[in-house]
Protein backbone atom coordinates (compact mmCIF):
# COMPACT_ATOMS: atom_id res chain seq x y z
CA UNK A 1 0.00 0.00 0.00
CA UNK A 2 1.97 3.45 -0.85
CA UNK A 3 1.76 5.88 1.64
CA UNK A 4 -1.07 8.64 1.45
CA UNK A 5 0.17 12.14 0.21
CA UNK A 6 -1.88 15.51 0.02
CA UNK A 7 -1.86 18.06 -2.67
CA UNK A 8 -3.78 21.13 -2.69
CA UNK A 9 -5.42 22.20 -5.74
CA UNK A 10 -2.83 24.84 -6.90
CA UNK A 11 -2.27 25.23 -10.29
CA UNK A 12 -0.38 27.77 -12.57
CA UNK A 13 -1.51 30.46 -13.89
CA UNK A 14 -3.52 30.41 -17.59
CA UNK A 15 -0.89 31.22 -19.42
CA UNK A 16 1.55 28.51 -18.19
CA UNK A 17 1.87 25.04 -20.62
CA UNK A 18 -0.10 21.68 -19.65
CA UNK A 19 1.23 18.53 -20.30
CA UNK A 20 -2.05 17.05 -21.27
CA UNK A 21 -3.55 13.77 -22.41
CA UNK A 22 -1.32 12.01 -24.72
CA UNK A 23 1.34 14.18 -24.67
CA UNK A 24 1.87 13.02 -21.00
CA UNK A 25 5.01 10.09 -21.85
CA UNK A 26 5.61 9.13 -17.81
CA UNK A 27 5.22 5.65 -16.74
CA UNK A 28 3.69 6.23 -13.44
CA UNK A 29 1.90 8.79 -12.20
CA UNK A 30 0.13 10.12 -9.02
CA UNK A 31 -3.90 10.82 -9.71
CA UNK A 32 -6.10 13.25 -8.23
CA UNK A 33 -9.98 12.91 -9.20
CA UNK A 34 -11.87 15.99 -10.50
CA UNK A 35 -13.51 16.09 -7.08
CA UNK A 36 -10.01 16.26 -5.74
CA UNK A 37 -10.30 12.74 -4.11
CA UNK A 38 -6.53 10.67 -4.13
CA UNK A 39 -6.77 7.74 -6.42
CA UNK A 40 -3.11 6.84 -5.92
CA UNK A 41 -0.21 5.96 -8.31
CA UNK A 42 -1.09 4.32 -11.31
CA UNK A 43 0.07 3.69 -15.15
CA UNK A 44 -0.51 6.62 -17.36
CA UNK A 45 -2.38 4.46 -19.44
CA UNK A 46 -5.00 3.71 -16.62
CA UNK A 47 -5.03 7.35 -15.25
CA UNK A 48 -5.93 8.32 -19.18
CA UNK A 49 -8.79 5.85 -19.35
CA UNK A 50 -10.19 6.74 -16.14
CA UNK A 51 -9.90 10.54 -17.70
CA UNK A 52 -12.12 9.57 -20.68
CA UNK A 53 -14.55 7.52 -19.07
CA UNK A 54 -15.36 10.94 -17.45
CA UNK A 55 -15.10 12.78 -20.91
CA UNK A 56 -12.14 15.24 -19.20
CA UNK A 57 -8.87 15.69 -19.49
CA UNK A 58 -5.27 14.57 -17.76
CA UNK A 59 -3.55 17.01 -16.24
CA UNK A 60 0.17 16.72 -15.39
CA UNK A 61 -0.41 19.72 -12.38
CA UNK A 62 3.15 18.87 -10.44
CA UNK A 63 6.06 17.53 -13.21
CA UNK A 64 8.15 17.89 -10.22
CA UNK A 65 6.97 15.57 -8.34
CA UNK A 66 7.97 11.46 -8.16
CA UNK A 67 5.74 10.09 -9.51
CA UNK A 68 4.48 12.92 -11.37
CA UNK A 69 0.71 14.24 -9.76
CA UNK A 70 -2.04 14.49 -12.88
CA UNK A 71 -5.95 15.83 -12.03
CA UNK A 72 -8.27 14.88 -13.75
CA UNK A 73 -10.31 18.38 -15.06
CA UNK A 74 -11.66 19.72 -18.05
CA UNK A 75 -9.04 21.65 -19.02
CA UNK A 76 -10.71 24.06 -21.55
CA UNK A 77 -12.73 25.37 -18.64
CA UNK A 78 -9.70 25.40 -16.17
CA UNK A 79 -8.09 27.47 -19.16
CA UNK A 80 -11.01 29.97 -19.21
CA UNK A 81 -11.26 30.35 -15.66
CA UNK A 82 -7.60 31.28 -14.64
CA UNK A 83 -7.66 33.34 -17.94
CA UNK A 84 -10.99 35.33 -16.17
CA UNK A 85 -9.21 35.79 -13.34
CA UNK A 86 -5.85 37.27 -14.91
CA UNK A 87 -8.36 39.75 -16.97
CA UNK A 88 -9.81 40.63 -13.45
CA UNK A 89 -6.80 41.17 -11.48
CA UNK A 90 -4.79 43.36 -14.19
CA UNK A 91 -8.20 45.24 -14.27
CA UNK A 92 -7.94 46.10 -10.84
CA UNK A 93 -4.38 46.56 -10.83
CA UNK A 94 -3.72 50.53 -10.40
CA UNK A 95 -0.28 51.27 -11.97
CA UNK A 96 1.46 53.88 -10.10
CA UNK A 97 3.27 56.97 -12.40
CA UNK A 98 5.76 59.52 -11.84
CA UNK A 99 4.42 63.05 -12.25
CA UNK A 100 6.89 65.60 -11.81
CA UNK A 101 7.01 69.31 -10.59
CA UNK A 102 9.07 71.95 -12.14
CA UNK A 103 10.11 75.19 -10.17
CA UNK A 104 12.60 78.23 -10.58
CA UNK A 105 14.67 79.11 -7.53
CA UNK A 106 13.04 82.44 -7.78
CA UNK A 107 9.66 80.86 -7.74
CA UNK A 108 6.56 83.69 -6.28
CA UNK A 109 4.62 82.33 -3.08
CA UNK A 110 1.26 81.74 -5.23
CA UNK A 111 2.90 79.69 -7.92
CA UNK A 112 4.91 77.65 -5.15
CA UNK A 113 1.69 76.76 -4.08
CA UNK A 114 -0.46 75.94 -6.63
CA UNK A 115 2.52 73.42 -7.66
CA UNK A 116 2.41 72.46 -4.13
CA UNK A 117 -1.48 71.83 -4.38
CA UNK A 118 -0.91 70.05 -7.49
CA UNK A 119 1.93 67.59 -5.84
CA UNK A 120 -0.48 67.16 -2.85
CA UNK A 121 -3.27 65.66 -5.06
CA UNK A 122 -1.23 63.69 -7.15
CA UNK A 123 0.06 61.87 -3.74
CA UNK A 124 -3.67 61.37 -2.87
CA UNK A 125 -4.19 59.76 -5.80
CA UNK A 126 -1.45 57.21 -5.08
CA UNK A 127 1.07 58.83 -7.59
CA UNK A 128 5.15 59.51 -6.72
CA UNK A 129 6.17 62.34 -7.58
CA UNK A 130 9.45 64.19 -8.56
CA UNK A 131 9.85 67.98 -7.69
CA UNK A 132 12.78 69.84 -9.61
CA UNK A 133 14.53 73.39 -9.38
CA UNK A 134 16.14 74.14 -12.52
CA UNK A 135 18.92 76.53 -12.39
CA UNK A 136 19.89 79.21 -15.06
CA UNK A 137 22.96 80.76 -15.53
CA UNK A 138 24.39 82.87 -12.58
CA UNK A 139 21.27 80.61 -10.61
CA UNK A 140 24.35 78.30 -10.08
CA UNK A 141 25.95 80.11 -7.66
CA UNK A 142 23.82 79.51 -5.18
CA UNK A 143 22.44 75.65 -5.35
CA UNK A 144 21.63 75.83 -1.65
CA UNK A 145 18.41 78.18 -2.14
CA UNK A 146 16.91 74.88 -4.44
CA UNK A 147 17.90 72.66 -1.77
CA UNK A 148 15.68 74.59 0.96
CA UNK A 149 12.79 75.11 -1.63
CA UNK A 150 13.17 71.35 -2.37
CA UNK A 151 12.94 71.15 1.85
CA UNK A 152 10.21 73.46 2.04
CA UNK A 153 7.71 71.69 -0.18
CA UNK A 154 8.80 68.44 1.16
CA UNK A 155 8.18 69.74 4.92
CA UNK A 156 4.63 70.84 4.07
CA UNK A 157 3.59 67.53 2.53
CA UNK A 158 4.88 65.20 5.79
CA UNK A 159 1.56 64.16 6.49
CA UNK A 160 0.97 62.19 3.38
CA UNK A 161 3.82 61.63 1.91
CA UNK A 162 7.82 60.45 2.48
CA UNK A 163 11.06 61.56 0.93
CA UNK A 164 12.43 59.09 -0.95
CA UNK A 165 15.56 60.34 -2.19
CA UNK A 166 17.00 63.77 -0.78
CA UNK A 167 17.68 66.56 -3.12
CA UNK A 168 20.63 65.97 -5.06
CA UNK A 169 22.04 68.03 -7.71
CA UNK A 170 22.49 67.00 -11.81
CA UNK A 171 23.81 69.05 -14.26
CA UNK A 172 21.91 72.17 -14.14
CA UNK A 173 18.54 69.76 -12.48
CA UNK A 174 18.33 69.24 -8.29
CA UNK A 175 15.51 66.79 -7.98
CA UNK A 176 13.57 64.92 -4.85
CA UNK A 177 11.43 62.16 -4.90
CA UNK A 178 8.39 61.64 -2.56
CA UNK A 179 6.20 58.52 -2.09
CA UNK A 180 2.70 58.37 -0.61
CA UNK A 181 2.26 57.13 2.86
CA UNK A 182 0.07 54.06 3.61
CA UNK A 183 -3.35 54.94 3.66
CA UNK A 184 -4.39 54.10 7.63
CA UNK A 185 -8.31 52.94 7.74
CA UNK A 186 -10.39 55.62 9.40
CA UNK A 187 -10.93 54.79 13.01
CA UNK A 188 -14.69 54.48 13.85
CA UNK A 189 -15.90 56.89 16.08
CA UNK A 190 -16.45 56.51 19.70
CA UNK A 191 -20.11 55.72 20.11
CA UNK A 192 -22.04 58.50 22.13
CA UNK A 193 -22.41 57.94 25.95
CA UNK A 194 -26.04 56.87 26.70
CA UNK A 195 -28.04 59.24 29.46
CA UNK A 196 -28.70 57.76 32.63
CA UNK A 197 -32.55 57.29 32.61
CA UNK A 198 -33.84 59.98 35.12
CA UNK A 199 -34.69 58.18 38.72
CA UNK A 200 -38.54 57.21 39.05
CA UNK A 201 -40.07 59.18 41.97
CA UNK A 202 -40.68 55.70 44.05
CA UNK A 203 -37.10 55.43 43.68
CA UNK A 204 -35.87 58.49 44.48
CA UNK A 205 -37.83 58.29 48.04
CA UNK A 206 -35.53 57.55 50.81
CA UNK A 207 -36.73 54.28 52.00
CA UNK A 208 -38.51 54.24 55.15
CA UNK A 209 -36.59 53.70 58.54
CA UNK A 210 -37.29 50.65 60.37
CA UNK A 211 -39.45 51.10 63.84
Amino acid sequence: MHPSFYFPEVFPIANAVHQINEEILDKEVRLIGDQGEQLGIMSVDEALRIATEHELDLVKIAPGSNPPVCKIMDYGKFRFEQAKKEKEAKKNQRVIEIKEIRMSPGIDTNDFNTKLKNAQKFLNDGDRVKVSVRFRGREMAHTEIGADLLKDFAAQCTEIANMDKAPKLEGRNMSMFLSPKPQTPAKKPAKPKQPRAPETAAEAAPAPEAE
